[in-house]
């Protein structure tokens, strides 16, 4: 692990979630340090992966699982994070990458929108322990349900695998690793 992750509060599982999330977070966001809107689309492997899209993708899936979780608990959107675009096979390949004037820092403003009602919300619901069914989808058991807390494991392991996509993405461009992007941030 290249950052520490403070401890919370005696008993704050709520705290403890949303600071592994923020964790995670910060390993994306830091990957486009220094980088220009050109550097942070470039993709330096076979892969289709480039930091400006993994960042968009990211904040893009947090904001659809939040909307998930409100709708169905008959919470509105704690926010106006807006962005909210219903993916299709059509235009799936179009959250990986930025589109028209879309530019990091406009995905990085949007995404501190989104983590906002992501804290918001899951310091005002009821209880972790509260539920809401998983979309229909191939992957998911049929008539699933999830908790607040899976939802909030399940963001610390979405962007964890995308922060080592994006660790290797950004080494691959420049020779920079986590470790001195976490000391280029702390500056």
């Amino acid at each position: 692990m290249v950052t520490h992750v403070p401890s919370e509060a005696h008993g704050d599982e709520r705290g403890a979630l949303l600071r592994f999330v923020e964790a995670q977070r910060g390993a994306l966001r830091r990957a486009v340090l220094g980088l220009t809107d050109e550097q942070a689309a470039g993709r330096p492997s076979a892969s289709e992966l480039s930091l400006s899209g993994l960042l968009k993708h990211a904040a893009e899936c947090e904001l659809n699982w939040l909307r998930m979780a409100q709708e169905k608990l008959g919470a509105p959107p704690s926010g106006s994070a807006g962005g909210e675009k219903q993916r299709d096979q059509a235009d799936w390949h179009e959250s990986f990458r930025l589109v028209g004037d879309e530019s990091v820092e406009g995905v990085l403003d949007f995404w501190d929108q989104v983590a906002g009602e992501t804290e918001q919300f899951i310091r005002a619901v009821p209880s972790l322990d509260d539920t809401f069914p998983l979309p229909d989808a191939p992957w998911f058991p049929k008539d699933a349900r999830v908790s607040m807390r899976w939802l909030m494991l399940h963001l610390v392991e979405e962007f964890a695998r995308h922060a080592g996509h994006a660790d290797i993405i950004r080494e691959s461009l420049d020779g920079k690793t986590a470790f001195e992007l976490v000391a280029l941030a702390n500056k």
